[in-house]
């Protein structure tokens, strides 16, 4: 389906406010919005239950037998927003005069308020990851020795593969210089670590 951009002038407004006064804490932005949206699909209400019409048998119910009710299934849009980990949020728009129908403004509408249910979605995500983040400085340096612990312990398996032997000459250089390097600072960490006692 084609992608129809929405008008962002609000939230460029909020946004460059926001840069304005240097609040630089983790946030949301209208990008990172934006960038979560994997696919967007338009259709109508009666597109919708024409395409139901055409899957089931002949005089199943659902059948727009009535023109009123299909006329007005023509000015209701819907539009979906697949994001990027496969979750789908909807938005409508609902025209009540037909003389003011236009499609592309219904589907301009819809998206922008299938927008609004990405951005409580993704603010919740975001305040968990920042309650898992430690505020005391010293389960910081825990979660960074385990952190770094882990990855020297991957790193030191690799090194005892068919795979790091086929490397050439400088990239195992490079990785055993990495190697000395993670284990000197997982002893600098051991030794804060074992001060905080």
């Amino acid at each position: 389906m084609q992608r129809i951009e929405s008008p962002r002038t609000d939230d460029s407004a909020i946004e460059a406010e926001i840069k304005a006064k240097g609040l630089t804490a983790p946030r949301i932005t209208p990008a990172d919005i934006e960038a979560n949206i994997a696919s967007e699909h338009y259709f109508t209400a009666a597109e919708a239950v024409n395409g139901h019409n055409e899957a089931v048998a002949q005089g199943a119910s659902g059948n727009l037998d009535d023109q009123d009710d299909a006329n007005a299934l023509d000015l209701l849009t819907f539009c979906v927003l697949v994001l990027r980990n496969g979750y789908t949020v909807t938005g409508t728009s609902a025209c009540a005069s037909p003389e003011n129908f236009d499609a592309e403004v219904g589907r301009k509408v819809a998206r922008q308020n299938a927008v609004q249910q990405v951005w409580p979605l993704m603010g919740y995500a975001l305040k968990e990851r920042l309650a898992a983040v430690p505020t005391d400085f010293r389960d910081r340096v825990r979660q960074e020795h385990a952190e770094l612990a882990n990855n020297f312990y991957k790193l030191s398996k690799f090194m005892q593969t068919a795979a790091y032997d086929k490397l050439d000459a400088e990239d195992n250089r490079l990785l055993a210089e990495q190697h000395a390097w993670m284990s000197g600072l997982l002893g600098i960490l051991d030794r804060r670590i074992a001060r905080f006692k």
